[in-house]
């Protein structure tokens, strides 16, 4: 089988693409990623020697592109992980997400269509979303699969539309198509723009820690492998048509995660208690910031018999270990010279 994994270089698509190749060394993996801030090639570096893994540099935008790539290889299925997905940004640019994320998705669907020819049999195309598009939760409820969708930042306006793409080929073209909505992420290799590696990142160097508002927004977390394992058995055992919520059942504040990191972080650097913490500053609330976001994921556990392999505080001493043991990877990270690696391993080629 060959499958072609967009964004295979990024947080969740390079813990995806690791598993595919260790679990199935039958597979041709085919990791795309444009390699924007977020996408960084030294995720990889211990697998890319594989001989059933190529690494190709392209955008998704890139309708052309798109076209001859799947023509060149005639992929059996696709893994579609690569998005805009910080909210910030999509704030600042709104237009960066509606190309990526609709424009994008709408180019890999007509890619898949075209070079499939309704000839659907062992095909698969999986869409990678997030529980954003449901839009927020008051303090009690869950997001379940049937959730209207109802987004509030252009981020998840963008992951809501390329949704409805993705179910519309389904419906119109008879795509054979899956799609997962998941929770936030956590673990090893995740830029530090976002909320646990920038904390970390910030403590480590005695910088302040920005909170959002009052500090009590609340999330879902899952560790970015028990992610990639779930990605895994709906690929594989997943229903055609069918749309699986990922979650943790882990909820926590922003202020109550920051505080346990705090701890964490005192505790592995040898630093008197309640140290980190006074690094806390609380800065302007963002706008549009949903208040609760809590996945029912009662589906996938009872059809695929998905459940969390570890528990939050356990999975989050673990990922403060690795970024602590792995200071070239954030230094390269947050000075920009981990784009150097791509430069070094593939311009010459």
């Amino acid at each position: 089988m060959k499958i072609l994994i967009t964004g295979g270089a990024g947080f969740i698509g390079s813990h995806v693409t690791r598993r595919f190749l260790t679990n199935y060394p039958a597979y041709k993996i085919y990791n795309l990623d444009k390699l924007t801030y977020a996408g960084n090639l030294e995720n990889l570096k211990d697998i890319e020697s594989n001989p059933n893994y190529q690494f190709v540099l392209g955008d998704i935008v890139d309708a052309s592109f798109i076209n001859n790539l799947f023509s060149t290889h005639s992929f059996d299925a696709v893994v579609h992980l690569a998005a805009e997905s910080h909210v910030d940004r999509s704030i600042t640019n709104p237009l960066e997400f509606v190309f990526t994320n609709v424009i994008g998705t709408v180019n890999l669907l007509n890619a898949a269509k075209n070079s499939w020819k309704e000839n659907f049999e062992g095909k698969m195309f999986y869409h990678v979303s997030t529980d954003e598009v449901y839009g927020s939760l008051g303090l009690e409820g869950f997001f379940t699969e049937s959730t209207s969708y109802d987004p509030h930042s252009p981020y998840s306006a963008s992951k809501a539309s390329s949704d409805h793409f993705v179910r519309a080929y389904h419906d119109t073209y008879g795509l054979p198509i899956v799609i997962s909505n998941c929770s936030n992420n956590y673990g090893s290799f995740q830029f530090p723009e976002k909320l646990i590696p920038l904390c970390i990142h910030n403590i480590k160097n005695n910088k302040s820690l920005p909170v959002y508002g009052d500090g009590k927004y609340t999330r879902d977390w899952l560790w970015v492998e028990d992610h990639a394992r779930a990605i895994d058995l709906i690929f594989h055992k997943g229903k055609n048509g069918e749309t699986y919520n990922i979650g943790g059942f882990n909820e926590w504040q922003n202020i109550d995660l920051i505080k346990e990191l705090c701890r964490i972080m005192d505790e592995k650097l040898d630093r008197p208690k309640g140290t980190a913490e006074k690094l806390i500053t609380f800065v302007k609330d963002r706008p549009g910031h949903d208040l609760r976001y809590a996945i029912d994921a009662s589906k996938i556990n009872r059809a695929l018999d998905f459940t969390p392999s570890v528990k939050f505080e356990e999975g989050l001493e673990k990922t403060v270990e690795w970024y602590l043991s792995n200071d070239e990877w954030m230094n390269n990270v947050t000075s920009g010279n981990y784009k150097k690696y791509y430069e070094a391993q593939y311009t010459n080629r």
